[in-house]
């Protein structure tokens, strides 16, 4: 059944007797006051009882109060109450005239208004220039085409002004100062009551009979009779903002109770709605004359009948219409009337509406709809957690009451439902748990972002956590598994011994050790990953998970590092010695690097790394460390059996022999005797001052002339001594020379080799040589040598000779520039500080004259920092009446000669070498 707008009561029923005209004409409503006009010129009042409405439809509510007799004939065609002065005004055969609302006696100082076909009262109160209150009267005139306005007093009226209209009119309304005025085919509006001004509106294509409906909704706007059995709503600025309403053409009245519009039809009454415009009820009222909206209601009366439809309660209006699975049509309405309700009762209304039109949506699968029902509806998460089924540990040990259900009366079908789409559609029931999915996680970020937490939001999280574990349970689905691991890895309020079992019952162990590790349980966390990594349980989400052990072993403290170190190594000492050379610590002591090489000691290939992490990147000088370092490589070397990493590691060997200054020689040297490492060898003979027993090591047992040559080179370079490579050369030639096999051997690669030049070509290198070899044999050698000491010598004396010309290209610049007559005016400044030219100084070969100090540190590139010609001034005469230049000594000789007086009366010099100054 339909939930109704409305419940039926009946008011007031006129008992027939004998000679009766008894007949309803018009009706007014005050609170609890009913007016009655007659056809008869009668004028009832009648009161409504004050106990509930608890009677019957054929119970009488109203009871009869007084009576008045207008006159002989002719029927009250309107009532209207002024409340403000206790005032009834009766239209009655074409004229206004006043009673007392509750005696009905007339008002003598209010004469009749005559000629006047309709009225009504404006609801805005004003007040003029005085002190007493007055009220708005709006006419239209039965004989001329206008509309009048009339200021109401408590005794008395006058009309303030008056409007022009094209035709008569028929009907009028009033909102406000608006107006709405229907003439014979159309309607028209005046804006305002005292500024004036009317805007024509559309014909509503009724007949004078039929009359033109106009109805004030309030605000400002009015309901029109529009053709096409359409209902339009004007504004008071002529405009529609509501979309055209249908409703019957034959409407003979209507009356406005928010949000409803009750129409009078000739069978009954229908009640539209405003919100949506749709028709809600229906109620059947025959012999029906027309209508007043009144408090919560509206009267409609027959002949000799009222009837009063009072409005049900929009709280229940709305849970009703729930209640009938129309959800939508119930948040609708709610919307629409939230003005007239209190705000935490529409609260709690949306919140169950939302939730009812939400699963509404959700049943249909229109997911989208339903997470913004919810949502905006601020549901509670656990409400929608409850509909899935296996999601009851979910919502905690005392469990969790769906209330929403309970009170909008919702039949639980939903979880039978999806559990019967669990069992027979699983692709079906999969869209349902990814849309939970989507929306507790909508849900999650919300409470994140506000701060939220508790009850939901460890129910919240759980849930979650099971949504994604069985999404990805059977497939390893990448998207779900990367939402589940980022839900554990972030702060979280999952409850663990709601989880684990949840993650262990879908084979989600890495995630189950990212949960322990999220809530502080390190230990735990890695106890469960090493049970995936020794193959213990399954779970292929994390194919390295050894090294993921690795990588959160660098973070932890130091308990548990040594706790699960050894068994990291046994899997792979190359991986597994990163839990300390990449260890994350701020306390640098939180390691003590004798301790790890203690528990490395049975994991040579660790050891090795970390050794060479402690001098490579640690740079480590600790004797031990670089001893250990060394014997770890040697170690290696013997151990490994393929030649390309023993020869990498061999040339690691090297590199630390030669660079390092912390290693113990002798041990190192004692560790690789009995090995045929023999380069080594050599390089720690050597590191002990011994570089004839390395060359002969090289030599002799080792048969490497490259290395032995390579050994010479980068010994000389490390030494201080000078010649310290010839003597080494030397060496290497005496231990070649020592064997007669390897005499050959000395020819080709010493003397005669790329060395062969570096050789000293003098008596050291030559004594060497057996005095049985042939001039022939060494020929070659002694040719080379000599050609090199001939090109090296003539290479001296060509640089001598550039030098000599260089020297003499700047002496005759220098002379060039001293055979230049200066001139030095009174106050002339150096070119470099701009100061005034006093004591000694200087000219270039531009003749720029400049401080001796300002040119030693301008290093000018004329002279490369020598002055061309210098004048000092003496000390007991003003610098601007003498100066002298120091000469040579070849010039010294000739005696100072007679100055010659220039054009200016200063002394110029014709001596080349000097120069006069002012």
């Amino acid at each position: 059944m339909d939930p109704m707008a409305f419940t039926q009561t009946h008011i007031y029923t006129r008992q027939a007797k004998e000679k009766d005209k008894y007949c309803i004409q018009c009706l007014e409503r005050f609170d609890r006051n009913i007016y009655v006009g007659t056809r008869d010129s009668t004028v009832q009042h009648l009161t409504l009882a004050q106990q509930p409405q608890t009677q019957t439809q054929t119970q009488t509510q109203a009871r009869e109060c007084r009576a008045r007799k207008l006159g002989p004939n002719g029927p009250v065609a309107q009532l209207r109450t002024l409340p403000l002065f206790n005032h009834l005004l009766v239209l009655w055969e074409r004229s206004v005239t006043a009673l007392n609302m509750f005696s009905l006696e007339p008002i003598p100082a209010l004469k009749a208004i005559q000629h006047t076909s309709c009225m009504e009262v404006s609801t805005s109160s004003s007040s003029s220039s005085s002190s007493s209150p007055q009220l708005e009267l709006i006419t239209s005139s039965s004989r001329r085409k206008v509309v009048r306005i009339h200021a109401v007093r408590v005794d008395r009226w006058e009309v303030l002004r008056e409007v022009s209209l094209p035709q008569d009119p028929v009907s009028l309304a009033v909102d406000g100062p608006c107006v709405c005025v229907a003439t014979g085919d159309r309607y028209h509006l005046l804006c305002d009551l005292r500024a004036g001004g009317s805007m024509e509106l559309f014909p509503h294509g009724r007949s004078r009979q039929q009359g033109a409906l106009v109805v004030p909704v309030g605000g400002g706007e009015f309901l029109l009779n529009a053709p096409g059995s359409l209902a339009m709503f004007v504004t008071s600025t002529g405009t529609c903002r509501r979309p055209p309403m249908p409703w019957a053409q034959d409407a003979l009245a209507a009356a406005v109770c928010l949000p409803y519009v009750v129409a009078l039809r000739p069978g009954g009454l229908s009640v539209y709605s405003l919100l949506d415009r749709a028709l809600k009820q229906t109620v059947a009222l025959d012999g029906a004359r027309g209508l007043v909206s009144g408090p919560g209601g509206v009267l409609a009366f027959t002949d000799r009948q009222i009837t009063g439809l009072s409005l049900v309660p929009l709280e229940e209006q709305i849970r009703a219409l729930a209640g009938c699975q129309r959800p939508g049509e119930a948040l609708s309405l709610l919307d629409g009337v939230r003005g007239h309700l209190q705000p935490h009762a529409y609260e709690e209304l949306r919140k169950d509406i939302s939730y009812l039109a939400g699963v509404d949506r959700f049943n249909q699968q229109a997911f989208a709809e339903a997470k913004e029902l919810f949502i905006t509806g601020d549901v509670d998460p656990r409400e929608i957690i409850s509909l899935y089924p296996d999601m009851g540990p979910c919502l905690g040990d005392e469990g969790f009451v769906p209330r929403r259900r309970e009170t909008t009366g919702q039949k639980v079908t939903d979880l039978q439902r999806l559990q019967r789409l669990q069992r027979e559609d699983a692709a079906a029931y999969r869209r349902y748990l990814a849309f939970l999915a989507d929306y507790l996680a909508v849900v999650r970020a919300a409470a994140v972002a506000a701060g939220r937490g508790g009850g939901p939001a460890e129910t919240v999280d759980c849930a979650l956590l099971r949504v994604y574990a069985e999404q990805g349970g059977g497939g390893g689905v990448e998207e779900e598994e990367g939402s589940l691991r980022s839900l554990v890895a972030s702060p979280n309020a999952c409850s663990l011994h709601r989880c684990v079992a949840v993650l262990e019952q879908y084979n989600r162990y890495f995630v189950l050790g990212m949960l322990y590790q999220s809530h502080g349980n390190h230990t735990e966390a890695i106890k469960t990953w090493v049970k995936i990594a020794d193959g213990h349980t399954e779970d292929s989400s994390c194919p390295d998970v050894y090294g993921h052990i690795v990588s959160t072993l660098t973070t932890q403290d130091t308990d548990t590092v040594w706790m699960f170190a050894e068994w990291a190594l046994q899997k792979n000492q190359e991986v597994g010695v990163q839990i300390f050379t990449k260890h994350h610590q701020d306390d640098p002591n939180t390691f003590r690097a004798e301790e790890i090489i203690t528990l490395l000691k049975n994991y040579p290939h660790a050891s090795l790394l970390y050794l060479e992490f402690l001098i490579n990147e640690q740079r480590s000088e600790t004797e031990s460390h670089h001893t250990r370092l060394a014997l770890a490589y040697v170690l290696q070397i013997l151990e490994d059996e393929a030649p390309a990493e023993a020869g990498e590691t061999r040339r690691k060997l090297q590199d630390l022999l030669w660079t390092s200054a912390c290693y113990d020689v002798p041990a190192v040297h004692e560790g690789i005797r009995a090995t045929g490492l023999h380069a080594e060898r050599a390089i720690l003979l050597g590191r002990s001052g011994d570089h004839d027993q390395a060359l002969r090591v090289l030599v002799h047992e080792a048969r490497d002339p490259g290395a032995a040559r390579d050994y010479c080179h980068r010994a000389a370079s490390r030494g201080e001594a000078a010649g310290l490579r010839e003597t080494l050369l030397l060496a290497l030639l005496a231990a070649y020379l020592s064997s007669d096999d390897l005499a050959g051997e000395a020819v080709e690669e010493l003397l005669l080799g790329e060395d062969s030049l570096r050789f000293p070509a003098g008596r050291a290198a030559l004594e060497l040589l057996p005095g049985s070899w042939s001039v022939g044999r060494v020929g070659r050698f002694l040719v080379g040598s000599l050609r090199g000491t001939l090109h090296q010598r003539r290479m001296v004396g060509v640089q001598r000779g550039l030098a000599q010309a260089e020297f003499l290209r700047h002496k005759a610049l220098w002379t060039q520039a001293s055979q230049t007559m200066v001139r030095v005016h009174r106050g002339q400044a150096c070119r470099a500080c701009q100061t005034e030219l006093t004591g000694s100084f200087a000219r270039t070969a531009r003749g720029d004259l400049l401080h001796t100090h300002c040119m030693k540190t301008q290093n000018h590139p004329d002279t490369q920092g020598r002055p061309l010609c210098s004048s000092q001034s003496s000390e007991t005469e003003p610098a601007a009446s003498r100066a002298f230049i120091d000469r040579p000594a070849r010039a010294r000789s000739a005696r100072a000669r007679p100055a010659v007086i220039g054009p200016e009366g200063r002394a110029v010099s014709d001596d080349p070498l000097t120069a006069a100054g002012a």
